[in-house]
């Protein structure tokens, strides 16, 4: 735990989300950059406004820098989530179809703005919103403002799909029943490909999330099958390129996603069927995997203890395919694909990914980089966060100890700053946390 006493100064920058204090020198013990570099000992960084001016060896002290002591930890580049689905809930709470038919877009955002703060508090100062309505954008648009706090956010909106494919909101519903937006994301043909692309740009999208496969938490599809059209899927991708948006694809079976790949996806989310093969072509074309071990995970212990809060027929999907993605991460590690950290939960502890990856086969320090250095070039920001380095933002976390040696500290994240403010220190929420 970083000391109380390291972190009075910090606590009093943090009065308001939108009081920056001018200039900040954080006294960093031990520092990962997020470059995949080796850990520097004793630096300052010192923060003007909200970005990072400096990066000097030892501790100084500017005049007039307020000083944030972080000399007996370990700081890093906040996390950042590349698939997140920012106002879902977890699956053990509520029964899935009541919860989808009871609820409006207003419920789900204020549940988005409470997950989004939930998951500042864990460390993560940028996540990518893979799929949602306009309450991601709303949400966007209000973190941006200082109306509430939570991590930078990148969102997709609707994901496109086939009719009766993964994203159709009416599987498994009375046909006859019928909800303004049901079809935003439904495409059935090139044409319709390009007009939801233009859609969804318009409507504020920062990305596209496409369809190609059928899924597992969704009733009627089969995971196995390609449900899009190559046809469908390069106009999708060639629109949202051709407006400078980057498309992510959830893809299960190895023939889908290689398609996809050679259609210009820039993410695959999920792969769990991939093979050697696959990811070669993958690492070929430089396309990134996303494997959300966190969603399986999650899915599989409800799919056992109480099948009858998810959709119909989803549990027997979930028992027979969620313990794969971690049994074929190895295969991915082998390959040397690019590899992104996602999760794909709203609700929940974001966190768990970091485990996940390192107890099937990733470094430590790769974990990181996953969800620091690979996160932001997969969002294509990396001028701005993914690393500390001069001219990115100031957004930072520490851990009382080496996550090197120690990964499960990277679940006991004790300060979070971001944007030069301070939410987390001493291991609890700040006054700005709460505004």
């Amino acid at each position: 735990m970083i000391r109380r006493t390291c972190l009075a100064a910090a606590l009093l920058l943090a009065l308001s989300p939108l009081a920056v204090a001018k200039d900040i020198v954080v006294h960093a013990g031990m520092l990962i950059d997020g470059s995949g570099g080796a850990p520097r000992h004793e630096v300052s960084i010192l923060i003007h406004d909200d970005r990072i001016a400096t990066i000097e060896s030892g501790f100084k002290q500017p005049a007039g820098a307020e000083v944030v002591d972080l000399s007996k930890a370990t700081v890093l580049p906040g996390f950042i989530d590349c698939h997140v689905h920012v106002s879902a809930k977890l699956p053990s709470r509520t029964n899935a179809i009541e919860d989808w038919l009871t609820h409006s877009d207003i419920d789900r955002a204020f549940d988005a703005a409470l997950f989004a703060r939930q998951m500042l508090q864990q460390g993560f100062t940028s996540a990518r919103d893979a799929g949602g309505g306009d309450e991601s954008v709303a949400l966007r648009e209000a973190i941006n403002a200082g109306k509430t706090p939570g991590p930078r956010l990148w969102v997709a909106l609707e994901a496109l799909g086939p009719s009766g494919g993964h994203g159709d909101p009416r599987n498994g519903l009375d046909p006859k029943l019928a909800h303004t937006g049901w079809d935003n994301g439904l495409i059935d043909s090139p044409e319709q490909a390009r007009l939801r692309v233009r859609e969804h740009k318009r409507r504020g999208a920062d990305l596209i999330k496409l369809m190609p496969s059928g899924g597992i938490a969704s009733t009627g599809d089969d995971p196995r099958a390609q449900t899009m059209t190559n046809d469908e899927i390069r106009a999708a991708v060639d629109t949202a390129h051709a407006l400078g948006m980057k498309v992510a694809a959830h893809i299960y079976p190895a023939g889908a996603i290689e398609n996809a790949v050679r259609a210009g996806v820039d993410s695959v989310e999920h792969g769990s069927f991939a093979t050697a093969q696959t990811f070669a072509l993958m690492k070929e074309k430089g396309t990134y995997l996303v494997p959300t071990l966190t969603v399986y995970d999650v899915f599989y212990k409800v799919a056992q203890e109480h099948p009858e809060l998810l959709p119909p027929g989803t549990a027997q999907k979930e028992l027979a395919n969620d313990l794969l993605p971690r049994k074929n991460l190895p295969l991915a590690l082998k390959s040397g694909v690019k590899i992104a950290y996602g999760t794909d939960i709203g609700e929940g502890d974001h966190s768990e990914e970091f485990a996940l990856l390192v107890g099937n086969g990733m470094s430590a320090q790769n974990a990181i980089l996953a969800a620091t250095r690979n996160a932001a070039d997969l969002i294509g920001a990396s001028d701005r966060i993914g690393s500390l380095q001069p001219g990115r933002y100031a957004d930072l976390v520490a851990v009382g100890g080496d996550p090197l040696a120690d990964p499960a500290l990277l679940r006991k994240v004790d300060f979070v700053m971001k944007g030069g403010v301070v939410y987390r220190a001493q291991g609890r929420p700040t006054t700005a946390a709460a505004e």
